[in-house]
């Protein structure tokens, strides 16, 4: 399954000095290599990034994306679409299946079943359709190294809040069918799964971590061979995912919290049992995620917000054409003031975990069109920067590799067999 690169090969002379004279001279040490140059180090991540598998595994898409007024295979206003990914050499994003936090009632699951129906026959439409030359969905961790061989990208999906279950198991293998490889359990807001990073009105915990039927869930996401998402969720829900899973999980979009400090973002003590569960947090390119703004900031932000009447994702969806030019004529005056996240903050959390917990358990997932978006990775476009920072610290070429894709495509083969295991014991 992972694509072998160009590897590096070092060879390492040992002169062993036999004359006395010499030995008692010492040996000499070849001076280390000159740092590479700018130009150089552009050429040398070109080179890797072309031939990396290049995964994000988390991109929102709005309510008429898949349409010819969001066409993803001519190019959007949006932050990833096929052409963008081909100016980025990004070879596989999962669009995500994104449900809002709504009353848990028969209504509001029918009403959710519904949002999250129209957002996957929106992906299939246009890997199925629109544009089935360009991109095809991956179903198994084979299939995308077959797509990309065909010249095509390659769609995964997930799904961002279990709410979209409501309380009907059933529809996790109905999901599955339609492709979901992942699942992010909770979103803002506590659900019958269990209970939010972010909990509405207030911190309260509800469930304590998973609920019961959460429980069913995992379980059932283990069989079916869906990968568990802890981004969003509580850290005593991360605890009770690690401790029954049978799967390694994942974090499709998250930073170190160590280094932003915000609830949604894992701690070390989550990061350790990550590494421990055999799981890879992809690492979130949103600048609130990755540091921590001055108050100044915050609440330039929050006044802006406030006056254009921004209080809800409807709100930001209604908005004008004006309406957006002026949010984002006043959002530059407010970066310039305050200049937010860039590549290297980013690469900053890459460093982290891979300090912390190793080089195997960190990838890439950008929140792209759901908030995400920095400066240097403001869109698929600008994927290469990220491989450049990282030759830049020294990165080797197998190191980025495992980051780009091969983490994440090693979690979800082991997925893969789990599920496999566990249906052969079920006869």
């Amino acid at each position: 399954m992972i694509r072998f690169l160009h590897a590096r090969i070092a060879v390492f002379l040992l002169l062993i000095p036999l004359v006395p004279l010499l030995s008692a001279c010492g040996t000499e040490t070849d001076e280390a290599a000159p740092p590479l140059t700018e130009e150089e180090i552009v050429a040398h991540a070109q080179e890797i990034h072309e031939a990396a598998i290049t995964i994000d595994t988390h991109n929102d898409i709005l309510g008429n994306w898949g349409t010819e007024e969001i066409n993803p295979c001519t190019g959007t206003d949006m932050r990833v679409d096929i052409p963008k990914m081909e100016a980025g050499g990004l070879d596989m994003t999962f669009p995500a299946v994104f449900v809002g936090q709504g009353p848990r009632t028969p209504q509001g699951y029918a009403e959710v079943k519904a949002a999250a129906m129209e957002k996957f026959d929106a992906i299939h439409r246009v890997a199925e359709e629109m544009c089935p030359d360009k991109v095809e969905i991956a179903y198994r961790t084979e299939d995308v190294e077959r797509i990309l061989s065909e010249g095509k990208k390659v769609y995964g999906i997930g799904i961002e809040n279990g709410y979209a279950i409501g309380q009907d198991l059933s529809l996790v293998e109905q999901y599955y069918d339609l492709g979901t490889r992942y699942i992010t359990l909770t979103h803002s807001g506590h659900n019958d799964i269990g209970d939010s990073s972010t909990p509405r009105g207030g911190t309260e915990e509800e469930h304590g971590g998973l609920s019961e039927f959460g429980e069913e869930v995992v379980r059932e996401m283990n069989r079916l061979g869906i990968m568990v998402d802890l981004s969003h969720v509580s850290d005593n829900t991360v605890r009770d995912v690690f401790a029954l899973t049978r799967a390694p999980a994942i974090a499709s979009h998250s930073g170190a919290r160590a280094l932003a400090d915000h609830p949604r973002n894992l701690s070390d003590e989550l990061l350790q049992g990550l590494a421990e569960n055999g799981g890879v947090i992809q690492i979130v390119a949103l600048d609130s995620y990755l540091m921590e703004d001055p108050p100044e900031k915050v609440q330039a932000i929050e006044t802006l917000r406030e006056e254009m009447g921004l209080t809800s994702r409807e709100a930001y969806r209604a908005m004008t054409e004006e309406e957006r030019d002026e949010y984002r004529t006043r959002m530059e005056e407010i970066e310039a003031r305050w200049p937010g996240a860039d590549v290297t903050t980013f690469v900053d959390h890459i460093d982290y975990v891979k300090d912390l917990i190793g080089i195997d358990h960190v990838g890439i997932g950008t929140d792209f069109d759901g908030g995400g978006g920095i400066r240097g990775f403001n869109d698929a476009s600008e994927a290469p920067n990220v491989t450049e920072e990282l030759v830049r610290r020294g990165y080797t070429d197998e190191e980025i590799r495992k980051i780009w894709g091969e983490n994440l495509l090693r979690v979800w083969e082991q997925v893969e067999q789990v599920a496999a295991e566990l249906q052969s014991e079920a006869g």
